[in-house]
């Protein structure tokens, strides 16, 4: 039998991992964060703004048995929705019909969502339970990005138990083709001004 949680972040703090982090050195400090309120169970500002701007993230799974299973998810920036304070949800694209994640959360519910924003080295992880939404036709287009070329096959939505950000130590900066070809173009164009001006100075 599972133990009750006392914190929103014991849904990954178990007692094995609080063990590590007493051996390790670090449950004072996790230990203080629980006590002012644990991790953020409902979406605020910041993370609606986070969500709204991203268009990849990775949806973690795992069999009856604990087989784990990681699936990329990408889309238009904005194609995660915020359906209410604890509820995420989005279009689930026709793929290679493997259906591993929906196998998953078929016998386990539990599900890890992690989204990475390398452009401003930020990341964040929620931790809930997801499930499988068909024959909804109602929601899956109100979750379709409109102009999108993808087939929406079905709908997941998330319930949020937790979620909770990372520092940025480690992750390497990146910017995402579409950002950098904007940014070149605004460049030439300046870089075009400046010689048109140059060449009127001339004598």
């Amino acid at each position: 039998m599972n133990e009750p949680r006392l914190y929103s972040s014991d849904v990954a703090f178990t007692p094995a991992v609080k063990a590590i982090q007493v051996r390790k050195g670090s449950r004072d400090a996790y230990a203080h964060v629980e006590h002012n309120g644990g991790w953020r169970t409902e979406v605020d500002d910041h993370l609606a703004a986070f969500l709204a701007d991203t268009d990849s993230l990775f949806l973690a799974t795992a069999s009856a048995d604990g087989q784990p299973y990681i699936q990329h998810r990408g889309g238009p920036k904005g194609f995660v929705r915020v359906l209410d304070s604890q509820t995420l949800a989005f279009a689930d694209y026709s793929g290679n019909r493997q259906y591993i994640t929906q196998g998953n959360l078929a016998e386990n519910p539990k599900a890890n969502i992690f989204v990475m924003d390398f452009a401003h080295r930020r990341r964040v992880k929620l931790w809930g339970e997801a499930r499988v939404v068909e024959d909804y036709p109602a929601l899956l287009t109100s979750l379709m990005p409109s102009g999108y070329k993808a087939r929406p096959e079905q709908a997941i939505l998330f319930k949020i138990a937790a979620w909770d950000t990372n520092c940025p130590q480690h992750i390497p900066q990146k910017f995402d083709a579409a950002d950098v070809a904007a940014a070149l173009a605004s460049r030439d164009v300046r870089i075009k001004e400046l010689e048109t001006e140059l060449a009127t100075l001339k004598f």
